[in-house]
C-alpha cells in the first residue's frame, strides 16, 4: 500500500494529488475499476491481448531507438 506523509505548511490536495499519482503508477485504481463488477472471459481476452500489444509496442520502439544510436556509431 503506498504512503505519502505529509509535510508541515502542506496543503492536503498536494498530498492527495501525491497519493493517486502512486496508487496509479502501482496499477491499484486499475485493478480497482477492473475487479467492480464481473469480467467475462472474452473481455478478458481482449484485455490481456490490448496489454500484450502495448508492451510489444513499447519493446520495438526502444529496440529501434537502439539501433538507431548502433547505427549512428557506425557511420
Amino acid at each position: 500500500m503506498p504512503e505519502v506523509t505529509i509535510n508541515k505548511g502542506e496543503p492536503v490536495d498536494r498530498a492527495l494529488k501525491r497519493l493517486k499519482s502512486k496508487m496509479e503508477s502501482e496499477g491499484i485504481l486499475e485493478e480497482v475499476r477492473r475487479l467492480r463488477a464481473f469480467e467475462t472471459p472474452t473481455q478478458k481476452r481482449l484485455r490481456k491481448s490490448r496489454a500484450a500489444a502495448k508492451r510489444a509496442k513499447v519493446r520495438w520502439k526502444f529496440s529501434m531507438s537502439d539501433i538507431k544510436k548502433e547505427a549512428a556509431e557506425n557511420a
